[in-house]
């Protein structure tokens, strides 16, 4: 066990675990930051996707050993009230089903329309097709980045 200082969502914390342990429970666990969801636990299905110094990142795969002093942004950081324009478009077109990966999406389409403010719907697709979505919602999900595009 180590002591690890962390800026997540721009606060300061502190954490006493093992130095493998993944970001993901010590977001869900240890600081109660649980809109980061777990799905596969191999970096396969997006579910658990942050912002590691403004890159989507995998957080279940991502020892807690290789943060130092980054920048952690979740799903709960990107717009505490819920009004980026992401969160907005996604409720505007209908996207959530069963909402289990929903964060991870989002954060990887925030992180894409940080990179790239209009994208193609070819770059949306390239970026978000890491993401899996058990109820097949892809083309909402990609009406949703395209509306959102144009309100940033």
């Amino acid at each position: 066990m180590a002591i690890f200082k962390l800026n997540i969502n721009g606060t300061e914390h502190q954490v006493d675990v093992a130095e493998d342990t993944p970001l993901l429970w010590v977001l869900r666990d240890h600081l109660g930051l649980v809109g980061t969801k777990y799905g596969c636990g191999i970096a396969q299905c997006g579910a658990c996707t942050v912002h590691f110094n403004g890159v989507a990142t995998r957080s279940c795969v991502l020892p807690i050993s290789s943060i130092g002093s980054s920048k952690v942004v979740t799903i709960e950081g990107l717009s505490p009230s819920g009004e980026h324009p992401l969160q907005l478009a996604w409720n505007e077109v209908d996207v959530p089903q069963c909402g289990y990966c929903q964060a991870g999406q989002i954060m990887t389409a925030a992180a894409l329309l940080k990179q790239k403010p209009h994208p193609t719907t070819e770059e949306i697709e390239g970026t978000m097709h890491g993401n899996i979505c058990r109820c097949g919602a892809y083309h909402r999900i990609r009406e949703a980045v395209k509306l959102a595009s144009t309100k940033i």
